[in-house]
């Protein structure tokens, strides 16, 4: 099924860069007003399943709106160790060792109910020896204070992309992926802070061994103060990839597998936005990395017991190197979606947005 009422735009694209993966950062909105970051590097049509140059570092960029999408102002993004932010996996080992250390502070007078505040979380590598943290921003983003470090919780690496779930001032959820026992990629697990971060509780595994590996999780609270999240999962070949939904009722302590959501995002597989809408419902967001390339979504009326067939937003895809989705809720109860596109394999991989109105 296609969807009406989507309109199409371009966040950020340049012919010269290779942007991509707004999903390992983050997207925050306040009314119209929107906050999109991802990452930019430069193109190698030679680079293998992703077409970026490994000898050249990557840099985190923030796009801006005040229109609710429609026009966006791109700049580098203005944090500490913003060169190389969470796409160690994508340069050459001698490009990271040219990188700046990275310096942890100490969280002070962090606030995550203040209106204003936004967090992303960033890490180094995705398996053994991955470090992870967060940054808070109190003014919308236009400065970012940390990075704040994430403890390991015992494991050989943990890979933190932006998954928060927000419960007072000082007290917040963080679902991050760890390593497997292996030191490989992943798993995913519960932490808490009450103190604003500075220190961390291990609370729970969602699923402690998949058979293959779970990673990226895109959580929500339902109306009834349960957690719902949904996981990025991989079985052992590259195609069998798909979105698994797990739901917490005791605020992360325990968790029941409630199967997929997706049962194949194709090759290589892509990570979920997950959102309430104004009306109740719940929509799961995600891109498609097999013909034809697109950027689906599913609903479910009904807390997300069940999920509606698929119904396609954009299938116009060039190739596999696309999706990484993050979505925000604009005041008009349309959604305006990010996700990094291409539109043939040899061109150029830049930032795309939908705007779509689910209520029609």
């Amino acid at each position: 099924m296609k969807a009406e009422n989507v309109e199409h735009l371009e966040i950020f694209r340049d012919s010269n860069r290779y942007a991509g993966w707004p999903a390992n950062y983050g997207m925050w909105s306040w009314a119209d007003e929107i906050v999109l970051a991802f990452t930019a590097g430069y193109p190698d049509p030679a680079g293998g399943f992703h077409a970026r140059d490994r000898g050249r570092p990557l840099v985190t960029m923030q796009a801006r709106s005040a229109d609710g999408g429609l026009s966006w102002d791109v700049q580098e993004a203005k944090m500490p160790y913003g060169i190389g932010l969470s796409a160690h996996e994508h340069m050459n080992e001698d490009v990271i060792e040219g990188l700046p250390s990275v310096e942890f502070s100490s969280p002070d007078g962090v606030d995550f109910t203040n209106p204003d505040s936004a967090i992303l979380c960033g890490r180094t590598s995705l398996r053994e020896g991955a470090k992870s943290w967060f940054y808070w921003s109190s003014n919308r983003c236009r400065s970012w204070d940390g990075p704040f470090e994430f403890p390991m919780f015992g494991q050989r690496g943990i890979a933190a992309r932006t998954d928060v779930l927000v419960e007072g001032p000082r007290s917040a959820i963080f679902l991050l992926t760890s390593t497997v026992p292996s030191g490989d990629e992943g798993r995913v697990l519960v932490a808490r802070t009450d103190d604003g971060g500075s220190t961390f509780e291990f609370v729970s595994w969602l699923n402690e061994s998949p058979a293959g590996s779970d990673l990226m999780p895109a959580s929500l609270r339902t109306r009834d103060g349960s957690i719902l999240s949904v996981i990025r999962s991989h079985g052992v070949e590259r195609d069998d990839r798909w979105l698994q939904q797990y739901r917490s009722s005791d605020n992360g302590r325990t968790w029941t597998d409630e199967g997929a959501v997706v049962p194949n995002t194709g090759d290589g597989g892509n990570p979920a936005t997950l959102k309430a809408l104004p009306d109740g419902r719940l929509c799961v967001i995600y891109g498609v990395r097999s013909a034809p390339y697109r950027i689906c979504t599913r609903l479910s009326d009904d807390e997300g017991d069940s999920w509606s067939d698929e119904i396609t937003l954009r299938d116009d895809g060039g190739s596999h190197d696309l999706g990484y989705p993050r979505c925000a809720v604009l005041p008009n109860g349309k959604l305006i979606i990010a996700y990094y596109w291409n539109d043939a394999p040899e061109g150029e991989r830049y930032i795309g947005g939908s705007i779509w109105d689910p209520m029609q």
